[in-house]
Parts: C-alpha cells; structure tokens; sequence
C-alpha cells in the first residue's frame, strides 16, 4: 500500500493498519451523477486496498448513512459535492471538498490529496473547492438558493391558510376592510397562517447565512431576518420584507466568517460557535440594522408617500402603472406597502379609486408567476410547480407573498416582469375607474361584492397576469439560453450538462436536505415485479463492483417490468442525437404505452436543451417525465459507430438508455431506477458485458444485474 502523503491520518491507527476513508457525494438534482461518483469513489479504493464507505445524498434520501462509528475510526472524508453538506460531524477528521465531477473523473487523485488535507475544526465553514472542477456556482447564489428552499413551505403553508379563511370565514364589513369574526374558528386559522407569513421571512434569512457560515450563523440570521421585517423597531412603518431579508442573511453569514477568523484564547475557542459568535454577531447585526439601515428605508417610506399624495391629481393611467409597479416590487417590502397603505388612507375619504389601482396589481404577481409554471414547465423543478400552482391560489385571495419564492430566486428574471404586470393592470384599472372599498386586492373582494367595475377589474388582472407569466418565461428562457453549456443549478429547473435530471423532477428535496442527514431509505423493486426489498443502494464498503450483488436473487432485477426484449436494440440506426432520440422512442412505441410519439420526442429533446444526457464512458441516458407515456417504460439500444451526444469527455454514446415516466406516476420509482443503472454503468466490466452481449435476450440477462 502507498504510504501516507503529508501528516499522518486522524484515525488513530498505524500505517501498516489498513486504511479507512469516507465519502459523501451529492449534487443539485441528486440524480445519476451522485452514484456514478459515489461508484467511481467505491472502485478506486477497492483497487487500493482502501476500505471506503460513501454516503450519497441524492433525490431518494440519504443512503449508506454514515454513522459515529464509521466517522470516529476514518483517516479522512472526501465530500464530492455540488450542494452544501453538514461537515459538523467531521469534526477532528482531514476534509477535503470538491465538486462532484472530480469524483467521477479523478477519484484516485482525490484519495491521495485528502490524507494531507486540512483537519476539519468546530464551527469551521465548508472548505470550497480545491479543484475547480466541480460544478458549483458562487457561494452567495448557494446560499441564497438555500434559503429560498427553506422558505416555500412557510410561504405555502401560511398563505393557503389565510386565503382558506378568507374565503371561507371572510366577509366585507361597511366600515372598511374584510372581515373574520373574532373568536370565531376561521379567525384561528387566519392566525395559524399569520404565523407562518410571519417566520417566513427570519427563515430565509437564517439559511441564508447558515449555508454561509454553518450553525454559528443560523440565530444572527434568524433574528436579523425578524427585525429586518419589524419596521416598528426603526420607525418604519412597513417591515423591509424578504428583500431585507436577503441583505441581513448574507450580512450575518460573512460577519460570522470574519469573526472566526479572530485568534482567541485556547479556553475560549470551545464556547466561541454556541455562544460567543452568535451573541456577537447578533447583536452586531440587529443593533447595524436598526441604527444604520432601518433609517434609509424609513426615510424611502416617508417620502414615496408624500411624492405620491402630490399625484393625485394627475392621469389616472399614469398613476395607476405607478402603483402597479411599486405593489409588484418587493411584495411586502417598503415599496409595496407605501402604495398600499397610500391607497387605504384614501379610502376614508371618499377616494376609493387609487385603491381599485392597487387591488388590480395585488394578485398580478402570485397568479404570473403560477401562469409561468404552467406555460413553460420545462423551465421549472417539480417544487417550483407546485409552489405556482400553491401561487394561484394565493394569488385569487390577493396574497402577494406567493410570488416571493420566484422572486427570490430569480429576481433578474421575476421582479422586472412582476411590475411590468403590476403596471400594466394598475393603469387598465385606473383608466376604467375601477374602485375597492376595502384595504384588501385580488379577485376575493370582486366576489365578496368590494369592488365597482366588476368586469374591467377582471379585465385588468387577467391582462396583468398573462403580461407577467409571458414576460417572466421569456426571460427566464433566454437567461438559460445564454447559461446554455454552464453548470446546474440547484433550485432553477434547469439540469446543466453535467446532470441528467428527469424533466419536471427538481431540486427541492437536495437542497432540504443539505441541512440535515435523512433517514436512510430501501430500494423496492418495481410494482410490476414481485415485492421483493434489496439492500440499500449506498456504496458498500471496498470490494464493491461488478459482483456486489452476487449473493442477491438473480431472477428478478430492478429492470423488471419496464424494459424487456421489445424495448432492446442491439444496433441502432441513428447516427445523430435527435434521430437517436425518435428512434428510441419508436422503440418505447412497442410497448403500447406510448399515447403520443411526437410528445415523447419533443419532450426528450426539450431535455437535452437544458444540458447534455451524455454522462460519459459511452454512455447516454435521454430520459422524459410526460404524459406523452402511460406508464413507466425504458428502452436500451447499442451503436457500433457511436452516436456525438456532447459527453464532457468527448467519448460518443454507444450505450443509449431511455427512461420515460408518466407526469402522475407515483413515487420516486424512475428516480431509483435512474440511481441504480448510473451506478451500475460505473463498473467497466458491466459494460463491456453489455456491448460484448449478442442478442437481446443476453442483453436482458446482463441488464438484469441492475437491483
């Protein structure tokens, strides 16, 4: 065995004992790329005599889960990954972090750099890549990715409950505003939700700065996100929103940085990430916010006010888009609320008009934002849909805040078209002359009976919605044109070359998971074939290859049920991507679960826009999540020749596998099917078994070692 390079492992052991590193691989969507690392990482220490156990933190949870003993007996721990990973439980133990591509393409190299890597320490930051050859993007877009994902939950919970009272419990009262009854069940509820919107905003902020500057960070980020959103604690009346939020996560996760950075005493180092570090920065961080940057936007609030009071004479077009854009901007923020509270104090004397304007423009936001869900899903995850269709719902009960998760997570993108919708039925609403004689918007008090102008208000949001949602996709499509080639994304939709996500499945659950570990989940064989439960698909330890699954039942494998000889081709006709692709999809005809061909094809090709299929090593993996199929189907086919699928290696497909699923298939089945085979693939044996295989029906006998 190699000696150790550098200092001596951490593990405790001498250097004839044999040596024991960890691995944990991750990236955005958690799809093939995760186990192809996890596989190539499993190989190179096998070929060592390296005993290596990988944890892989992909879409189907935490696998091969590292526990306190596996941790206290490594020499060192690799981290090939793409997405934050908790590295408190490292503590003591050399480190070294990387992008999940070095994993798959240099995992030999990573073996002897990590036993002269850095030791982990308490409260230490994740270390950023050393390499340069992962796929991560910058730290701020990580780390703000991070928080918007922590944040849907309480925007979509705490939203759907309010609008569930409202329309249930809610009426207009003749003395302004609409109504719940005190005391009354419905009024519970309301408060439930109001809770929700309320820890909405500190949560964004805390994990913001916790993806910044690990735990130390979360409380400072927390709290600083809280009074950021309190304007009565700088006399202000409106609350800085999730804006603010955003500035007061990334202020607390860089001041918690630069803190750790100052040498302390040996007796104080132990208490600095519990106690010290958060009081400081806290404190630091609230009274800053307060004293320096609370004054500003109390100052902004003061004066759009009286700048608007000094409108009210003019067009009323004008006025209207004015409105519309400042409702549209920061939903909530500021902005938002001096034009609402601007068109509530009219409303008392008479003038019920300006709150028309502003009522029209409330909803425009949620219900765009949901519309672009719908009209481009490709663009977006599984996650960032349901949050559009949880947006439209908000969005008829005038909730605003259903927008923020979009806004914040493509606010180049999202808040441009949020005003210019904003505007646009602000100004129809204002040239209409509708009137709201409630401090409330949305469609709700059209119905409750609010609003004058019935017809036009409609009109007004309608236009709105439809110019918000065409605008958003068209900006959200051209700024991924432009990033066309860059690295994925975790929490955009959009898989980059490296990562083959399924269409329509997202990153929400990765990016959940980059917190915390997940319980260890099993992989269950398809409902097609008998109910038989294999082992967990983590990496095992070393000798893990080929014949891993030699001791397991060799009847029925993971394949079962989806692929057979009418979904193999032993040689493929195609001598091009696209042609590829249709002719794989002919083959998936076969079967009679394809409804629409044409469909199928378009959706697949749609996925290759958004980044190459071809993983490597030969192997391409075009795959869809359409209703264009009836039921999961996966087809395979062999080109002698090799067909050009922009591999980063420059290697030619010449084992094509397409894997189709249909938008309502239950569970994560395609998920683990997709795991499984990109872990598989790893091993040069099974794919020299399977080019070497003469027909179908062997194909299917290798193939059947995928479980």
């Amino acid at each position: 065995m190699t000696s150790p390079a550098g200092p001596p492992p951490t593990g405790g052991g001498s250097e004839q004992q044999r040596l024991k590193l960890l691995a944990v691989t991750a990236c955005p969507t958690g799809i093939a790329h995760t186990y192809m690392a996890a596989e190539k990482l499993a190989q190179a220490a096998a070929n060592r005599g390296i005993d290596m156990k990988v944890e892989t933190q992909g879409s189907i949870g935490a696998e091969n889960v590292l526990d306190d003993n596996d941790v206290s007996n490594a020499d060192g721990v690799i981290i090939a990954a793409d997405k934050d990973v908790d590295l408190s439980r490292f503590v003591g133990k050399r480190v070294l972090t990387v992008g999940v591509a070095e994993g798959i393409h240099h995992p030999e190299q990573l073996i002897e750099r990590v036993r002269s890597a850095p030791v982990h320490t308490a409260g230490a930051a994740p270390a950023a890549s050393a390499s340069g050859g992962g796929t991560e993007r910058s730290v701020a877009y990580k780390a703000l990715m991070n928080g918007v994902s922590y944040m849907i939950p309480f925007v979509v919970v705490g939203g759907l409950l309010i609008a569930i009272s409202l329309s249930l419990g809610g009426h207009t009262d003749p003395s302004g505003g609409l109504v719940i009854p005190k005391d009354s069940f419905w009024m519970d509820i309301n408060n439930i939700g109001v809770i929700g919107f309320t820890l909405m905003v500190p949560i964004l902020s805390g994990y913001i700065a916790y993806a910044i500057g690990d735990r130390p960070a979360l409380v400072p980020g927390m709290i600083g996100g809280w009074i950021a959103n309190t304007g009565d604690l700088y006399d202000s009346k409106a609350g800085a929103g999730f804006i603010g939020a955003i500035v007061t996560g990334f202020l607390a996760g860089y001041l918690v940085l630069w803190i750790k950075k100052v040498k302390v005493p040996k007796f104080v180092q132990p208490i600095m990430p519990i106690i010290v570090i958060p009081i400081v920065a806290t404190t630091a961080l609230g009274l800053f916010f307060i004293y320096v940057i609370g004054k500003p936007i109390s100052w902004v609030f003061e004066h759009l006010t009286d700048w608007l009071s000094g409108m009210t004479g003019t067009s009323a077009i004008l006025l209207g888009a004015i409105l519309g854009l400042m409702i549209a901007f920061d939903m909530g923020g500021p902005v938002n609320k001096t034009a609402f509270l601007f068109g509530t104090g009219l409303i008392a004397t008479g003038n019920q008009t300006v709150m028309g304007m502003c009522a029209a423009a409330i909803p425009v936001m949620p219900l765009g934002q949901g519309l672009a869900t719908l009209i481009r899903r490709r663009l977006y995850t599984e996650q960032e849909r349901e949050t559009g269709l949880a947006a439209l719902f908000m969005g008829c009960f005038g909730i605003s805040e259903g927008a923020i998760p979009f806004a914040a997570a493509r606010p180049a993108q999202v808040i441009p078209a949020n005003m210019l919708g904003g505007a646009v039925a602000g100004a129809i609403a204002g040239v209409a002359g509708v009137e709201d004689a409630v401090p409330h918007g949305g469609p709700i008090v059209a119905v409750l009976g609010a609003v004058s102008g019935v017809p036009m208000f409609f009109v007004a949001v309608l236009i709105g919605t439809a110019v918000t949602g065409l605008t958003t996709v068209t900006l959200v499509d051209v700024s991924e044109r432009r990033r066309k080639g860059a690295a994925p994304v975790a929490g955009l939709g959009v898989a980059g070359p490296l990562e083959p996500a399924l269409v329509g499945v997202g990153a929400g659950a990765a990016a959940g998971g980059a917190a915390g570990a997940v319980v260890a989940q099993r992989i269950v064989a398809s409902s097609s074939a008998p109910a038989t439960e294999t082992a967990p698909t983590g990496t095992p330890s070393a000798g893990a290859g080929a014949d891993a699954d030699a001791g397991a039942d060799t009847n029925t494998g993971v394949l079962s049920g989806y692929l057979t000889e009418q979904t193999v081709k032993v040689a493929l006709d195609a001598r091009d991507k696209e042609a590829a692709i249709r002719e794989m999809a002919e083959l998936l005809a076969r079967t009679g679960k394809v409804a629409d061909l044409d469909e199928l094809v378009a959706t697949a090709l749609r996925r290759e826009e958004q980044g190459t299929t071809g993983l490597g090593e030969e192997i391409a993996i075009p795959h869809a999540k359409t209703d264009a199929v009836t039921a999961p189907v996966v087809g395979f086919a062999r080109s002698a020749e090799g067909v050009e699928w922009g591999s980063l290696d420059g290697t030619k497909a010449r084992l094509v596998f397409m894997i189709s699923v249909p938008e309502a298939a239950a569970g994560d089945e395609h998920l683990r099917i997709l795991a499984l085979l990109s872990r598989k693939l790893m091993d040069p044996g099974f794919r020299e078994r399977l080019i070497a295989a003469p027909d179908e029906g062997a194909v299917l006998e290798v193939l059947n070692e995928v479980r």
